[in-house]
């Protein structure tokens, strides 16, 4: 677990796009987009059929590696409005036992706006306590502290003359956007003026390494990095389409 910090809670990172909330035993994921490559099969684009079991299976994971109890799912949990109902009868098994077993809260996103817990679980629009607000995109001018997702932040570094591309927090003064956590889910480069305008500045980027969190200012482009072991890197490459 790598630690970080936002205000004044303790969170660690246990996996290139989770955290886990201690204080309340907790895991906060964003954007799982389950349902996504059935979705585009509708359209005539045809992706693997296993995005869905992949997601679960590695949300599955994290639940045993943390213990946690709670699951904060922050928007964007389906790719569409029927996903839920589409959703692979394996997936839905998973899904519906993992929801029976814990206190699992599905906040709405804009691609989701009709998720109705069909396969358990509480459905809200955000979530507030404990001084933060939990939701699926970023309010410039939150009252409180804010969690969320929405924007997929990812980045791309130099580490000894090779190019990576990894998914990233962004973390402002009052603001912290978590990347994609969905099988197939692409993203946006950290320094897009969309995300920007949402955090506001001072903000950096986050990458959680295997033994610290990596942290680079905001604005950047391709910053290098000669300092970390580039082993450390090992995590998942960005998926999907940019």
């Amino acid at each position: 677990m790598v630690p970080l910090l936002f205000a004044r809670h303790r969170f660690d990172i246990v996996a290139p796009a989770a955290l886990h909330w201690p204080a309340k035993n907790a895991l906060l994921v964003a954007d799982l987009h389950l349902e996504k490559a059935s979705f585009y099969a509708r359209q005539g684009q045809m992706l693997p059929p296993y995005d869905s079991q992949a997601t679960l299976e590695e949300l599955a994971g994290l639940v045993r590696d943390t213990g946690a109890t709670t699951v904060f799912c922050l928007g964007d949990n389906y790719h569409d409005d029927g996903g839920e109902a589409r959703l692979e009868p394996e997936a839905a098994r998973r899904l519906a036992g993992m929801t029976a077993a814990l206190d699992w809260i599905w906040i709405t996103g804009n691609h989701d706006r009709d998720v109705a817990g069909l396969w358990g679980g509480s459905v809200v629009d955000e979530w507030t306590g404990d001084g933060l607000a939990l939701r699926h995109q970023a309010f410039p001018s939150s009252r409180l502290p804010e969690i969320s997702g929405h924007y997929h932040p990812k980045m791309r570094v130099a580490v000894r003359g090779r190019h990576v591309s990894r998914r990233c927090f962004v973390r402002g003064p009052r603001h912290l956007i978590l990347p994609a956590f969905g099988a197939l889910t692409g993203g946006m480069a950290a320094h897009d003026p969309a995300i920007e305008a949402c955090v506001g500045g001072p903000a950096e980027a986050i990458i959680g390494l295997k033994e610290q969190p990596v942290c680079f200012p905001l604005p950047f482009v391709d910053r290098a990095i000669e300092t970390v072991d580039e082993r450390q890197f090992a995590l998942p490459l960005v998926t999907g389409a940019p």
